[in-house]
């Protein structure tokens, strides 16, 4: 199917070949490098490189010499958003000021059926909310969301030879075992994360292909146990040029606690835990991704010495 496009360009829909898949990573690369963030999620990119799933969308358009100038993906309506679809776009730096970012808009509001229908619509991620972004989003009629921060702090902050915070009474830490832990932590994940549009929704191949990515390492992946059971954990991950210069920077990638183990500073306890490993492993910076209005989470990482880098805003379309 087509969609309504400026003059000498076409919208068409994926699923992405080997070659569309390469030119869209290369598209977000060139636009990180102009705006000085990632266009795309983690997720999408993933979805990009190993194919979305059936129900997920991709849409690219190009131009009449056949160059790809713009690319987009929606998730599929998902109960836990209301039944929105969210999904991302971007168009690349050499062809933007042509109206392609408001046409890549239009068609993934036509072409997912759910606008108008019992308050169901779409929500776009604005990385970095620059104002391109933001301007893009209120002339299609979009409305702010939802608010992402990332924070960020110098690792030198953790004093060397402080005591780690103590874990409380009966709960023990250990690192993450491949092959063996996977089940036990996609069910505490759940639970922990009941209400997170996003980490709550993984399954075992959300999981499995980010075992399979280079940067995944069992040594940083803590788990907490109590009775034998896992109580909560935390995933730390290293980007290999995202810090300041080009430098490497660790990120606290995921922290959750059971809900029935909350209480007694077990998810401090596991936050000092990564961070340490992170500053062992000589990284001089560490980041964060966190919502703005969770406020306890934002309280306690400002408390350990983090403070707010960029924001990354949601858009809704109904």
């Amino acid at each position: 199917m087509n969609w309504p496009s400026p003059a000498g360009t076409a919208i068409t829909e994926g699923p992405l070949s080997a070659a569309l898949s390469a030119g869209v990573q290369g598209l977000a690369a060139a636009a990180a490098s102009t705006d000085g963030v990632a266009p795309l999620s983690e997720d999408t990119l993933l979805h990009v490189r190993h194919g979305s799933g059936t129900p997920a969308r991709d849409l690219v358009v190009t131009t009449a010499d056949g160059t790809l100038a713009g690319y987009a993906h929606l998730d599929a309506p998902d109960e836990a958003q209301d039944g929105d679809a969210s999904g991302e776009l971007v168009v690349h730096p050499g062809h933007r000021g042509h109206g392609l970012g408001r046409a890549l808009s239009s068609a993934l509001i036509a072409g997912t059926g759910i606008a108008g229908t019992g308050g169901a619509g779409v929500r776009l991620w604005a990385h970095g909310e620059l104002p391109a972004a933001v301007g893009l989003a209120k002339a299609a009629g979009y409305t702010r969301f939802r608010a992402l921060w990332q924070m960020r702090m110098p690792l030198a902050s953790l004093a060397p030879g402080a005591p780690a915070a103590a874990a409380p009474a009966g709960v023990s830490l250990r690192t993450f075992r491949p092959g063996a832990d996977e089940e036990a932590w996609l069910t505490v994940n759940r639970r922990a994360f009941a209400h997170h549009p996003e980490q709550g929704s993984w399954d075992m191949q959300d999981l499995l292909l980010r075992e399979a990515e280079p940067w995944f390492d069992p040594d940083g992946f803590f788990l907490a146990e109590r009775d034998g059971r896992l109580a909560g954990f935390h995933w730390t991950k290293v980007h290999p040029d995202g810090g300041a210069g080009g430098a490497p920077i660790g990120e606290v990638y995921v922290v959750g606690v059971d809900p029935g183990q909350q209480g007694g500073g077990l998810g401090r306890a596991l936050t000092l835990a990564g961070l340490r490993h992170l500053r062992e492993r000589g990284l001089a910076e560490v980041l964060l991704y966190v919502d703005e209005d969770n406020t306890a989470a934002v309280r306690m990482y400002t408390a350990l010495g983090f403070s707010r880098w960029s924001t990354d805003a949601m858009y809704r379309h109904r």
